[in-house]
C-alpha cells in the first residue's frame, strides 16, 4: 500500500526539518520564491561556492550574479540595479559587506536608502578555525548605526525564510544577519515575525533574557529551562528585529522582572546589549548584563564550540551568569 505524500509548506517548521535546512538556506530559498513571484527580485553574491545560489541561478538566471571577491562593487552594483527598479539580494560574508564594502553600504545604499537587502553569512565566530580575520563581531554596530538601515537577526530556518520575505517587502535597505550552518529549531509553525516585532519565548519575573540570532536565541532558551532548577523564573525575548526595535517589549520587560541580561554573539559595544540599554536608560531604568564577545580579536584558533565558550557563549556559562546576576540583585 502506498500513501500520498503530501507537500511541505516552504517556510514550515516540519519543511526545515525534513530537509535538514539551515538559516542561510531557507534565506537563499526566500529570495528564489519571492524571485518567483515578482520580477524585480535579484540575486547578487560574492564568490560563495555552494551556498545555496545554485536554484536561483538555475531557475532565473538572468537575474542571478556572481561578482566575486568584489563586495564593494557588489554592493555598488546593487545600489544601482535598485536605482532601475530592481530588489537586489546581495549574499556574502556579512563582516566583509559591513566592512570591506561599509563606504558602499553608507552612501550607495543607507543615505540614498536604496531599495536593497544584504544577506550576510559567516557573522559572530561562527567560522571558528578560520579566526579573526572572518569572525565577525561589530556587523551589527555598523549597520544599526546607519540612519534607515533596517537590521534583522533571525534565531532559526523557520524565522529566517519569513524575514527574508518581510525584508524583499520592506522598501529600504535591510541587513540580515546570518550563520553557515544548521542550528536548533528555536520556532514551530505558529510562530509569525514582522519588522519591528520580537517574540516572547518564556515567562518568568526573576530577570529578562534578551537575545536575538542564532545559537543566542537557542542559548537563551535553555539557560532559562536550566534555571528553573535553581528557582529562578527567567522571561526570555527574541529581539529578531533589532532596528527597528520593539521598545514596548523592553519596557514591559524591564518593569516586569527589574533585571536584564542580554545574549548576543557579537561584540558587547554596539550590538544587542547596547540597543537594550539605550532604550531601557530611557523609558525604564533597571540594570542591564550584556553576556558577547569580549573587546579583543581572538588570539587562538579552535572549532565554533571552542570559540562560543571562550566567549562564555555557551549554555552553561549564560546560565551560570544569569544565576550570579539574579543572586547578586536578589541580595
Amino acid at each position: 500500500m502506498t500513501g500520498t505524500v503530501t507537500p511541505l509548506a516552504p517556510g514550515s517548521a516540519d519543511w526545515v526539518r525534513r530537509h535538514g535546512l539551515s538559516a542561510i538556506d531557507t534565506c537563499r530559498l526566500a529570495q528564489l520564491h519571492a524571485a518567483d513571484a515578482d520580477n524585480r527580485i535579484t540575486s547578487i553574491e560574492g564568490d560563495l561556492g555552494d551556498c545555496g545560489g545554485d536554484a536561483f541561478a538555475e531557475r532565473h538566471p538572468e537575474r542571478w550574479y556572481d561578482f566575486g571577491i568584489a563586495e564593494a562593487n557588489l554592493v555598488g552594483a546593487a545600489a544601482g540595479m535598485a536605482s532601475r527598479g530592481k530588489i537586489p539580494f546581495v549574499n556574502t560574508f556579512g563582516g566583509f559587506a559591513l566592512t570591506r564594502a561599509c563606504e558602499q553600504v553608507r552612501l550607495e545604499l543607507a543615505y540614498h536608502q536604496s531599495n536593497v537587502k544584504i544577506a550576510g553569512t559567516f557573522t559572530g565566530i561562527v567560522a571558528g578555525f578560520s579566526g579573526p580575520t572572518h569572525h565577525c563581531g561589530e556587523d551589527l554596530a555598523i549597520a544599526r548605526a546607519m540612519p534607515g538601515m533596517v537590521v534583522l537577526a533571525p534565531a532559526d530556518a523557520v524565522a529566517a525564510y519569513q524575514l527574508t520575505l518581510a525584508a524583499a517587502r520592506w522598501q529600504g535597505p535591510v541587513y540580515v544577519r546570518l550563520g553557515i550552518d544548521p542550528t536548533d529549531q528555536v520556532y514551530d509553525d505558529s510562530a509569525s515575525f514582522s519588522i519591528g516585532g520580537s517574540t516572547v519565548l518564556r515567562e518568568g519575573e526573576d530577570v529578562t533574557i534578551v537575545a536575538a540570532g542564532l545559537t543566542s536565541v537557542a542559548t537563551a532558551v535553555a539557560a532559562a529551562d536550566s534555571l528553573r532548577s535553581q528557582d529562578i523564573r527567567a522571561r526570555v525575548v527574541d529581539l529578531y528585529s533589532i532596528k527597528p526595535v520593539d521598545r514596548e517589549v523592553l519596557v514591559e520587560s524591564a518593569r516586569r522582572t527589574g533585571l536584564i541580561v542580554t545574549v548576543e554573539e557579537h561584540s558587547t559595544i554596539g550590538g544587542v546589549g547596547a540597543t537594550v540599554a539605550e532604550v531601557v536608560a530611557a523609558e525604564a531604568p533597571v540594570p542591564v548584563r550584556m553576556l558577547g564577545m569580549p573587546d579583543e580579536y581572538a588570539h587562538e584558533i579552535g572549532s565554533y564550540e571552542t570559540q562560543l565558550r571562550r566567549c562564555g557563549l555557551d549554555v552553561d556559562s549564560v546560565t551560570a551568569a544569569v544565576a550570579g546576576e539574579v543572586r547578586r540583585w536578589r541580595r
